[in-house]
């Protein structure tokens, strides 16, 4: 093949590679919108977040909310004529203050738990008295053993 032809061959096909990209790329625009509507196809991501491949849900909403922008509709218009069409589960709306809690405060108590099984079970108990040994003759025979061999020692 002819370098002209390897050159044009090479444009074409990123020419079609950038062509797919950009078509499976949505604008940050419809991503905002899309973070606001439930994927229908079985997932529990968003339209924004769908990662299905070929998603028989996300892909065509992400463009009719393209087509909807181009044509100047506003995000909560975009958003009412998607709760109209698939009824009120279709809506995500934003976490609360609450939503951002729980998962800190589930660690805190985890914590806090922990915390408390360690104090009670690794407190250190006190040593009972045992008292006076008893005299044992012959331990007090070994006792006098070691003190000897000690002596000798030095």
């Amino acid at each position: 093949m002819s370098r002209w032809k390897t050159s044009l061959l090479a444009v074409v096909l990123a020419a079609a590679a950038l062509a797919q990209t950009a078509s499976e790329n949505p604008s940050a625009d419809t991503l905002r919108v899309g973070h606001h509507l439930a994927c229908m196809c079985g997932c529990t991501d968003t339209v924004a977040t769908c990662s299905m491949l070929e998603c028989s849900f996300s892909r065509p909403a992400k463009e009719r909310i393209a087509r909807m922008q181009a044509a100047g509709a506003s995000d909560q218009a975009i958003i009412d004529a998607f709760v109209k069409d698939y009824g009120a589960g279709v809506y995500r709306g934003d976490p609360s203050a609450f939503g951002w809690m729980i998962p800190y405060a589930s660690i805190l108590l985890g914590l806090g738990i922990i915390w408390l099984f360690v104090r009670k079970y690794r407190k250190p108990r006190p040593v009972p008295e045992l008292g006076p040994l008893p005299e044992d003759p012959a331990l007090a025979k070994y006792n006098e053993q070691i003190e000897k061999d000690l002596s000798q020692l030095d």
